[in-house]
């Protein structure tokens, strides 16, 4: 089902003309590596884009992961989004089409970014304004994060209205949760006091055994209301898809995987509409 239709691009109220409806920009982060962060954002991002909504994701981890899920080399985006940070470069400049939404890329040289950051005026708000010229064009920004808590995702966060953390159902899933948390109330405090929690997303499930449904249970009990009905599962699809360079929903739009990410797409529409 589409839930696009009353909420993106304009939006009317009643005895008003019509008003632009502004991005919303949402952070995926988790300081732990091989939690299905990037292959989250990329499936979300295409997912979204299947439902007629207009989205850019903006890869923000240096090993440009995302940009190769997304079908893009590279090495052959003339800009990325080290250019749009630290060049000033004009971030519509580096927006790249693709069949499954809009992308800024990565670059290796973003490895470095933080420490030219350091010294730079506003070095936590870089991203922020970047994004912030480009939030009347789209209904959603997705940020891939770096797998750390650094000035790089510090920027992410700051950007973003929201975070979605992707949890793996494996053994020391909530390992790192807390400081991930405390970092989040920080910002909140003292850098962007509209950041919340948008949603936990469940990911590796495997639905055969006794430990992933505990460690499902217990990531619901530690953020009650804040999990997403859809679960993503252990998948051979999903593995295989980035090598490809394509999302899931375009390698085997029949998998389960493909099936999971489409049915959290939905329920990330569902939210906005409410």
């Amino acid at each position: 089902m589409c839930y696009n239709v009353c909420i993106m691009g304009f939006a009317r109220i009643a005895g008003a003309k019509e008003v632009q409806v502004l991005a919303k920009i949402i952070a995926v982060v988790n300081q732990k590596g091989g939690v299905g962060k990037t292959t989250s954002t990329v499936n979300l991002t295409a997912a979204l884009a299947l439902h007629g909504a207009r989205v850019l994701l903006c890869d923000f981890d240096p090993q440009a992961n995302a940009t190769s899920g997304m079908g893009v080399n590279k090495k052959d985006a003339p800009h990325s989004v080290y250019n749009v940070i630290i060049d000033r470069l004009t971030p519509e400049k580096a927006v790249v089409k693709t069949k499954f939404g809009d992308l800024i890329p990565s670059a290796a040289a973003l490895a470095g970014a933080s420490v030219e950051l350091i010294g730079m005026e506003k070095r936590e708000y870089r991203l922020k304004m970047a994004l912030d010229k480009l939030r009347y064009a789209y209904d959603y920004i997705f940020i891939d994060c770096p797998p750390s808590l650094e000035l790089l995702t510090l920027n992410a966060l700051c950007a973003a209205d929201s975070v979605i953390i992707p949890v793996q159902c494996e053994y020391y899933a909530l390992e790192g949760l807390s400081d991930l948390m405390t970092t989040l109330r920080a910002i909140k405090k003292r850098l962007n006091p509209n950041i919340d929690v948008f949603g936990v997303l469940l990911t590796m499930f495997d639905g055969r055994t006794n430990f992933s449904n505990q460690v499902a249970q217990e990531v619901r009990k530690h953020f009650p209301g804040k999990v997403f009905a859809s679960v993503i599962p252990r998948n051979v699809r999903l593995a295989e898809a980035p090598s490809h360079g394509l999302p899931v929903i375009a390698y085997d739009k029949g998998s389960r995987g493909a099936a999971a990410y489409i049915a959290a797409a939905e329920e990330i529409l569902r939210k906005r509409v409410r």
